[in-house]
Formats: structure tokens, C-alpha cells, sequence
């Protein structure tokens, strides 16, 4: 299903995104070296309810998960890049941590990811390839418009993370989002311009590049829903919702300035 929304459910997606951005934020803030993955699980709920929201994951069970998820964010730990299930686990310095939080609020979701290194260690590489998700990202909500079409924001994606040295992996992309956390259209993170659906206004789209340092296979962890490198490397993610507008592209999962 791919979903058009007015301008009343467009004005519920900023706030669900505002939301989804400040726990995010609030979120990193508190992950430092001894912090346990379940901590941060449980502080994703908290911050949740307080808002009134949904949670998006705690009894999402699609066919590529162990039932249901579980739990209120993804929490993925160096070679674990997607659909990271918290787990008891304390933060080290130095260790490559990406958040992953999508909630509904007033029948609306968003979506949104954010990687960065907890504690004083930062390792050139992984610096380096979080700057590419990020970069990615920019390019993809550049090239995101009324009349562009899904392969021009797939190629602009890719074009940034082949030329930053990462191979891109086409299993899991970015998607549609509105009413439900996981729509049509699917957003890869490479592709041809000119090819796909054509973005009208009121089509939220969540674009998330993300890429393993040495590798485009995942395995599946035994816990049934993280997903890891193959090789063992370390990955980024980042991810924003923005909105289709009659201008261009609006970000709805952006932090506010302090």
C-alpha cells in the first residue's frame, strides 16, 4: 500500500517525528561506557508512554523475525547493524552503537536511526563510516521531491556509499510510513535514476542507508532477529522520515538545536 496523507495527518507526523528525534537524542545522551542495552530499552518505553505514543516494534512479527519483537527499540552493536534486539549487554568504550526507534502517535509513525561511538575511543574507520550513512542520507533527502522518482533517491544513496568504498546491500532498505510503520514504496539503498514510483506530495517516505565496512552478506543472529556482518565488521545506519512536500523533501525526525 502506498499512502497519501492530508494535510491533518501530515501535521501528526511532525509531531510523531519530533518525538521519535528527541528520545533519540536523549537516548545517546545516556548511552556511555557501562550502560546495559536493557537499560536504554527500558528508558525507550518509558519516554514512550509519557508521550502517549505507540510502540511501532513490541508486537511487530514479520516473516523475517523470531515472533514477536519484543521490545521498544532496536539496539545493534558494532558487527550488528539491523533490528538489534536489546539484550543484557554493558556499553564499552569505543563500541559503534546504532539506535533504531519507530513509534505511532495519533494513528501516525516515524522512523528514524542514528549511529555514534560511546565513550572517549573513536576509531578512524567507524568514524569515517558513519559519516558515509550520514552523507547518504543527505543525498537521498536531496534528491527527494514531488516528481522524482524512487531510483533517483536510490541512486543518489548509492552513488555516495560506493564511492565512500562500502558495498551496499539491496535485502533492506528504506520504506514507506504513515498510518503503519512499513509500507510500499521500498526505498533501495542503490539503483537506477529515472526508474520507480514517482513521489507525490503527502508520501512519507524513511530512507536509511546503512553498510558493513567489508561486506554486503548479513547473518541472523540466534536470538532470531538482529542482523549481523558476515565477516564479523563493524556497520552504520542512519535513517530519517521526511516528508514529500509541494517544495521538496521535508526531514520530520530532525533534532531541534539546543
Amino acid at each position: 500500500m502506498i499512502e497519501i496523507l492530508n494535510h491533518v495527518a501530515l501535521d501528526r507526523a511532525k509531531e510523531t517525528g519530533a518525538l521519535v528525534a528527541h528520545i533519540l537524542q536523549t537516548l545517546k545522551r545516556c548511552s556511555t561506557v557501562g550502560t546495559n542495552l536493557l537499560d536504554i530499552d527500558r528508558w525507550a518505553q518509558a519516554m514512550i508512554a509519557e508521550a502517549g505514543a505507540q510502540s511501532c516494534y513490541v508486537d511487530y512479527a514479520p516473516s523475517f523475525g523470531r515472533g514477536p519483537f519484543g521490545h521498544y527499540i532496536c539496539t545493534a552493536v558494532n558487527d550488528a547493524v539491523l533490528h538489534g534486539l536489546p539484550h543484557d549487554y554493558k556499553l564499552a568504550d569505543g563500541d559503534l552503537l546504532t539506535l533504531d526507534l519507530a513509534v505511532s502517535m495519533r494513528g501516525i509513525a516515524a522512523d528514524s536511526a542514528i549511529s555514534f561511538i560511546v565513550g572517549d575511543s573513536k576509531p578512524s574507520e567507524s568514524v569515517a563510516m558513519i559519516s558515509a550513512t550520514e552523507r547518504a542520507l543527505s543525498a537521498g533527502i536531496a534528491a527527494a521531491g514531488p516528481g522524482a522518482r524512487i531510483g533517483d533517491i536510490a541512486h543518489a544513496i548509492g552513488t555516495v556509499l560506493s564511492e565512500a568504498g562500502y558495498p551496499i546491500n539491496t535485502e533492506f532498505g528504506g520504506h514507506g510510513i504513515g498510518s503503519t510503520m512499513h509500507q510500499d514504496p521500498h526505498v533501495p539503498n542503490t539503483g537506477r535514476p529515472g526508474r520507480g514510483y514517482k513521489l507525490r506530495p503527502g508520501l512519507l517516505l524513511a530512507l536509511e542507508p546503512w553498510v558493513m565496512a567489508d561486506t554486503a552478506k548479513l547473518v541472523t543472529d540466534a536470538d532470531g532477529w538482529t542482523l549481523r556482518s558476515a565477516t564479523g565488521c563493524r556497520t552504520a545506519h542512519s535513517e530519517h522520515t521526511i516528508a514529500i512536500t509541494d517544495d521538496g523533501a521535508e526531514i520530520l525526525t530532525l533534532p531541534k538545536q539546543a
